[in-house]
């Protein structure tokens, strides 16, 4: 691991990122999907409905979602009867998730505390491994690829959803403009936490393109690696095989 790693636009320390990341996630827990409402216009509820098709969960099965700590991935992946891990590494966006369970009369979901780079799953436990819209937020990104990967089944399948780089050269110049101008507006109007929402589109940015993950995707041993672009990339579907 690198002696600094990106906190948005900063280089910092890999502790430092991960308190800094962690206190961002405390920030915004609370107000954490009605910003996404604000952000996206709603989208990310569309992006993640296709995230969940694709991911093809089965009755049976044993999935992680990883970084799923308001449960939004969850909800959709239990309606399918199988087995839903929710990990997160924060505890203020798992009290959150297991709160909307609740209200919503969603049982059987397993909520744990846990950290994508060092999880405690036993090798080759789980059926498939979501995560959206947390990757890029992680310290050590190969390491929580590695993890993925020694926890799956063989046959197991990893699903990615995240921000990426769109490659519309118009629409990338007005949400380039929308998301560093307005989103931290967004952030302080609705939360009052103009910083976190800062920090938020700051690691878009610093995240590495499509191909590129994709490539880091492989490097960490998954076969079959793909990438389906939502807006020209604007979101970013990526998936591999454990084989």
């Amino acid at each position: 691991m690198n002696d600094t790693v990106s906190f948005g636009y900063e280089d910092v320390a890999p502790g430092e990122k991960t308190r800094r990341v962690g206190d961002v996630f405390r920030n915004v827990a609370a107000r954490y999907d009605l910003m996404n409402d604000a952000m996206s216009g709603g989208m990310h509820r569309l992006w993640k409905d296709r995230f969940v098709r694709r991911v093809k969960p089965r009755e049976g099965e044993q999935i992680l979602d990883m970084a799923g700590g308001t449960g939004d991935i969850a909800f959709r992946l239990a309606e399918s009867d199988a087995a839903i891990t929710v990990a997160d590494i924060n505890p203020a966006m798992l009290e959150v998730g297991m709160d909307r369970a609740a209200k919503r009369g969603i049982d059987g979901l397993v909520w744990t505390e846990a950290n994508a780079e060092t999880l405690q799953f036993p090798n080759r436990f789980f059926d498939a491994y979501t995560i959206a819209f947390g990757i890029r937020n992680v310290t050590d990104i190969p390491a929580a690829l590695s993890e993925a990967h020694r926890v799956l089944k063989r046959g197991g399948r990893f699903y990615c959803l995240e921000f990426s780089t769109t490659l519309w050269p118009g629409f990338a110049d007005v949400y380039d403009v929308y998301s560093h101008r307005l989103v931290p507006k967004l952030g302080k109007l609705l939360a009052n936490d103009e910083d976190s929402y800062r920090y938020l589109i700051e690691s878009i940015r610093r995240f590495p393109d499509m191909e590129r993950f994709r490539g880091m995707i492989a490097e960490a041993g998954f076969a079959q690696t793909k990438v389906e672009p939502i807006l020209g990339g604007l979101v970013a579907i990526h998936s591999g095989w454990k084989i």
